[in-house]
C-alpha cells in the first residue's frame, strides 16, 4: 500500500486535513464532524486532495463516515486489500452494430491515409450533423403538426354536421375511436417502417440513424397508451412494438422502453413504477442499444434503473432505489439491492397471490377501452359542439365578422373565457381531489389482499390518479399552505410544527389516507410514499409512516415497511432499509444505506432562528412572501391561458381562409409562446441576474427568493425538446452555460445559472444536476461544472459544488455528493459515487 506504515499514513492525512480545515494541527483522535466541525462538503474536498497525492491511498466519502478520525481512517486504509473497488462485470466489447434495419450506421469523417484528422475538422463534422439533424427535427415537427391539424379539422367538421344529439354522440364515438386508434398505431407503424427490429449495437448522435431513432422514440412516448401503464393494454402495446412479454406480466412504470425488441420479460413478472429500462443509453456521443432480460416471476421494485446488457433470472428480486449496471447478472432466485446491485437476504416480496385469471385481465382492458371511447372522449369532443350550439354569445365570439383582432371586445371576451376556464378548473379541481377519492377510499381496506384488474384495483388507481395533481403541490409546496393541502387530501400529519417549508413542491403517494408524517419532520422535493405492494396477481395497500423530527432529502422512496423512527436524516437518493432494527437518531446515506451523523456542527448555526419570538416573527414574514409568490404563480399561469386562448380564437377566425394551416400554425405558435413566456417569467423571478452561491437559514429573504424562483420556474415544456439541439438553446436562455453539441436526453437543472456543461457532453434521461441542498433549517447552494465530453448515466444525480473533469463518466443511478471532484477520464459510479476503475457507464 502506498504511504508506508499506518503512522506515516496518519501523519500525511493529518497534513492534508489541516490544510483543508485551515488549522495548524489536527489531533489523530478528533472526530471529523463532532470535534472539528467539518461537514460533508469539507470532507469531500479532503478526499479530493488525498486522491491527488501519489503517496496516499484513495479515500471515499463512505470511508470518511465509517472511520471519522484520522487514526481509524489510517488503520482502515492499512488493513484494506490492495485491490480495486469492486465493480459490475464489464460486458463483452461492443462491436459496431448493425444499424437499425434498412439503414447503415454513420461513422465519423475518416482521416486521410496515414494521418489523423485535426480536432477542429472532427468538431466541424459533428457541428454539421448537429445542425442538419436539428433542422430535420424541426421540419418533422411542422409536418406532423400539420397532419394532425388536417385530420382533426376534417373530423370536427364531420362531427359538427350531426343532425341531432344521438347522431352527435354516435359520430363522437366513431371519431374518438378512429383518432385513438390512429394515435396508437402510428408509432407502431413508424417503428417497424423506420427501424424494423432493434439489435444490440451503437451509432453516433445527430446522424440519420439517430434521426430515425428520435422519431420513433418521440412517437412512442407521446402515444396515449403510455397513460395505460398498469393495464393489460399497455403490455399489448409493448408486444406490438416487438417486446417479448410473457403471460401475467404487470408493468406499472410509465417510462416506456424504446428499443422494445431488446426487452424480454418472463411470465408473472412485476415491474413497479418509476423504473427506467429503455434498452438504450447515450454514451460518449453515441447511442448504444442492448438487451434487458427478465425471467419469470421477477420483481423489480420502485425507482430502479436497469442498464443495457442486464439479466435477472427466474424468481430474482431487485430492491427499490437500486440499479443493475451494464453486464450485471442476477441468478435465478437471488435477491439484489443497491447501486450497483449487490447480494442481500432481504425479501422484497411482501404480498401473497390472489385469483386473477386471464379472462379477468382481458375484461379489465376491454372495460377501460370502452369507457374511454364511449364515455370520456365523446363527452369531451361532443361537449364542445353542444357548447357552441347552445351558448349564442360564445358562438358569436367565434364568428369571423365579430372576432376581429382589432376589436377590443375580442380581447375582453378572451379574457373572460380565460378567467372562467382557469379559475373554474382550479376550484373544481380542488373540490374533486378532496371529495371523490375520499368516497372511493371507503371501498379499500388496508392490509387486505385484492386481486389485480378488478373493481378494487380500478378504485386504487383512480385514487392515486386524482390525488397526485402536480399543479396543486407546486402551488402550495415550499410554503405553510402545503401541510393544509396534504391534510385536505387525507395525510395524517400529527401535530404540525409549522416551518414554512415542511414539504417541497414534489410529493406523491399511492394512497393519501394511509400516509403519515410525524411532528417536526421536514421533506425536500421528490418524496414518493410507497403505500401499495404488488404481486403479478394481487395488490395490497398499507400505511406508510415517517417518524417525527426527521429530515428527508431529494428523491427518497419510502416503503410501507421502512425501518426508520424518530430524529433521522434520510439523505438524497437513500435506499430506506426494510430490515433490521428501527434506526433512530442517525443519518442514512447511500444505496444500500449506511449510518452517518444525524447533523453536523455547521448546520446548527441557525438554531436560534427556529424557536420563540424570533421564529414567529420570521415565519410570519416568510408566509407573507410565500403568499405573494403563490399569487404571482397563479397570475403567470392565467396570462399563459389568456394568450393561448387568444391564439386559439385567432386560429378559429383564420380557419375559413387558411384551413388546417391555421390550426397547425396555432400549435407551433402556442409552443413558441410557452417557451418565451416561461423563460421571461423565470428570469424575471431572479431580477434577470444569475443566481449566486448561498449559505443561509430558511428564514432569510435570500432563501425565500430562491423558493420563488423554484415555483415560477416551469419545467414541463422543456421535456418536449429532449434529444434535440433546441433544448440546449432553451437552457442557455434560462442562464445555463451549455457548450457546443451537448446531447440532453432528459436532464434537469433546478438552478440553471449555477450549471456549466462542456462541449460534446452526454446527459442521459432522468439525470439531475442540482446545485442546492437543504438540511433542516439550513440552505446551501453552489456551482457545479462538467468538462467537455462528460457522460452522465441514466438516472444519475449530481449535487452542488461538484467538478467533473473532461471525458469523465458517471455510471447510471449514481449519486455524486456535494463538493466531489472527478478527475479527467475517470469512471465513477455508485451511491454515493466513488472511483470504479474498469466500470462501464
Amino acid at each position: 500500500m502506498a504511504g508506508g506504515p499506518p503512522a506515516g499514513t496518519e501523519k500525511l492525512l493529518a497534513e492534508v486535513l489541516a490544510g483543508v480545515v485551515r488549522v495548524g494541527q489536527v489531533p489523530a483522535d478528533s472526530h471529523f464532524f463532532n470535534d472539528l466541525g467539518a461537514d460533508s462538503l469539507v470532507m469531500a474536498q479532503f478526499c479530493a486532495r488525498v486522491r491527488k497525492r501519489a503517496d496516499l491511498p484513495a479515500v471515499s466519502m463512505k470511508d470518511i463516515y465509517r472511520y471519522p478520525t484520522l487514526r481509524s481512517l489510517a488503520a482502515a486504509l492499512a488493513d484494506a486489500a490492495p485491490t480495486p473497488v469492486p465493480s459490475p462485470a464489464a460486458p463483452a466489447a461492443h462491436v459496431p452494430p448493425p444499424a437499425p434495419a434498412g439503414a447503415q450506421a454513420q461513422t465519423e469523417v475518416p482521416a486521410p491515409a496515414g494521418a489523423q484528422a485535426p480536432a477542429e475538422v472532427a468538431a466541424a463534422s459533428r457541428t454539421r450533423r448537429y445542425i442538419v439533424c436539428g433542422t430535420l427535427q424541426f421540419l418533422i415537427f411542422l409536418g406532423y403538426s400539420y397532419a394532425v391539424a388536417l385530420v382533426a379539422a376534417q373530423g370536427y367538421e364531420w362531427m359538427s354536421a350531426s343532425s341531432g344529439l344521438l347522431d352527435l354522440y354516435l359520430r363522437s364515438v366513431l371519431l374518438a375511436g378512429v383518432g385513438f386508434l390512429g394515435l396508437c398505431t402510428f408509432p407502431v407503424v413508424a417503428k417497424w417502417t423506420l427501424i424494423g427490429r432493434w439489435r444490440s449495437g451503437e451509432f453516433p448522435l445527430w446522424g440519420m440513424a439517430y434521426l430515425r431513432f428520435w422519431v420513433v422514440k418521440t412517437l412512442m412516448r407521446t402515444s396515449p397508451l403510455r397513460l395505460f401503464a398498469g393495464s393489460p393494454l399497455y403490455v399489448l402495446y409493448l408486444r406490438a412494438l416487438g417486446a417479448r412479454i410473457g403471460k401475467g406480466v404487470t408493468i406499472l412504470t410509465r417510462a416506456i422502453p424504446v428499443c422494445t425488441d431488446l426487452l424480454t420479460v418472463g411470465e408473472g413478472t412485476v415491474i413497479r413504477k418509476d423504473v427506467l429500462l429503455s434498452c438504450y443509453r447515450a454514451h460518449a456521443g453515441r447511442i448504444q442499444t442492448g438487451p434487458v432480460t427478465l425471467g419469470s416471476d421477477v420483481l423489480v421494485s420502485e425507482h430502479t434503473v436497469l442498464d443495457i446488457d442486464t439479466t435477472m433470472g427466474d424468481g430474482a428480486q431487485l430492491g427499490h432505489a437500486s440499479c443493475l449496471h451494464t453486464g450485471q447478472r442476477v441468478p435465478g432466485g437471488a435477491r439484489r439491492h443497491g447501486s450497483p446491485a449487490q447480494p442481500t437476504e432481504v425479501d422484497y416480496r411482501t404480498v401473497g397471490p390472489a385469483d386473477c385469471p386471464t379472462a379477468k385481465r382481458t375484461l379489465y382492458g376491454v372495460v377501460q377501452l370502452l369507457t374511454l371511447l364511449a364515455v370520456y372522449l365523446p363527452l369531451a369532443m361532443g361537449g364542445v359542439s353542444i357548447l357552441l350550439a347552445e351558448v349564442p354569445q360564445l358562438h358569436g365570439l367565434l364568428t369571423p365578422q365579430q372576432a376581429a383582432f382589432t376589436s377590443p371586445a375580442f380581447y375582453a371576451d378572451a379574457l373572460a373565457i380565460s378567467l372562467v376556464v382557469f379559475l373554474g378548473s382550479l376550484l373544481a379541481g380542488l373540490l374533486a381531489v378532496g371529495t371523490v377519492p375520499r368516497v372511493l377510499n371507503r371501498a379499500i381496506k388496508p392490509g387486505k389482499v385484492y386481486p389485480l384488474y378488478g373493481l378494487h384495483y380500478g378504485i386504487h388507481r383512480a385514487i392515486a390518479l386524482l390525488t397526485n395533481r402536480k399543479f396543486f403541490t407546486t402551488l402550495f409546496g415550499d410554503s405553510s399552505g402545503i401541510v393544509h393541502y396534504l391534510r385536505y387530501l387525507g395525510y395524517d400529519l400529527s401535530r404540525i410544527e409549522q416551518t414554512g417549508s415542511n414539504f417541497g413542491t414534489e410529493v406523491k403517494h399511492e394512497n393519501p389516507y394511509l400516509s403519515s408524517v410525524g411532528t417536526g419532520t421536514m421533506v425536500a422535493d421528490g418524496l414518493s410514499l410507497m403505500n401499495a405492494d404488488f404481486s403479478s396477481t394481487s395488490f395490497r395497500v398499507s400505511r406508510t409512516s415517517i417518524g417525527p423530527r426527521n429530515f428527508l432529502g431529494n428523491r427518497v422512496s419510502y416503503p410501507a415497511q421502512g425501518k426508520t423512527g424518530d430524529n433521522c436524516l434520510l439523505a438524497t437518493k437513500v435506499m430506506v432499509p426494510i430490515d433490521g432494527p428501527v434506526r433512530e437518531g442517525v443519518g442514512l446515506l447511500g444505496s444500500p444505506s449506511f449510518e452517518i451523523p444525524r447533523t453536523v456542527m455547521r448546520d446548527n448555526k441557525f438554531n436560534h432562528l427556529e424557536t420563540g419570538d424570533e421564529l414567529r416573527r420570521r415565519l410570519a414574514a416568510k408566509n407573507r412572501h410565500n403568499a405573494q409568490t403563490a399569487g404571482l404563480y397563479l397570475l403567470a399561469r392565467l396570462i399563459h391561458v389568456f394568450v393561448i386562448t387568444l391564439i386559439t380564437l385567432g386560429a378559429i377566425d383564420l380557419y375559413p381562409a387558411l384551413g388546417a394551416a391555421a390550426i397547425a400554425g396555432a400549435s407551433v405558435l402556442t409552443l413558441t409562446f410557452t417557451v418565451v413566456h416561461f423563460v421571461l417569467i423565470e428570469r424575471a423571478s431572479t431580477g434577470f441576474k444569475p443566481q449566486k452561491p448561498q449559505y443561509c437559514s430558511i428564514y432569510e429573504p435570500s432563501f425565500w427568493r430562491h423558493e420563488r424562483f423554484w415555483k415560477m420556474a416551469s419545467v414541463d415544456y422543456i421535456q418536449i425538446f429532449d434529444g434535440t439541439p433546441f433544448k440546449n438553446v432553451i437552457w442557455r436562455l434560462l442562464g445555463a452555460r451549455i457548450g457546443k453539441r451537448v446531447f440532453d436526453d432528459g436532464c434537469f437543472f433546478p438552478e440553471r445559472t449555477l450549471v456549466t456543461v462542456g462541449d460534446d457532453s452526454t446527459l442521459n434521461a432522468g439525470t439531475v444536476i442540482q446545485c442546492h441542498s437543504q438540511e433542516d433549517g439550513a440552505f446551501k447552494s453552489d456551482r457545479s461544472a462538467l468538462g467537455s465530453g462528460c457522460t452522465l448515466g441514466v438516472g444519475a444525480f449530481v449535487h452542488y459544488g461538484v467538478t467533473i473533469g473532461d471525458r469523465a463518466m458517471l455510471a447510471p443511478d449514481s449519486f455524486l455528493m456535494k463538493g466531489e471532484e472527478i478527475p479527467a477520464h475517470a469512471q465513477w459510479g455508485g451511491n454515493p459515487a466513488r472511483d470504479m476503475p474498469g466500470a462501464t457507464n
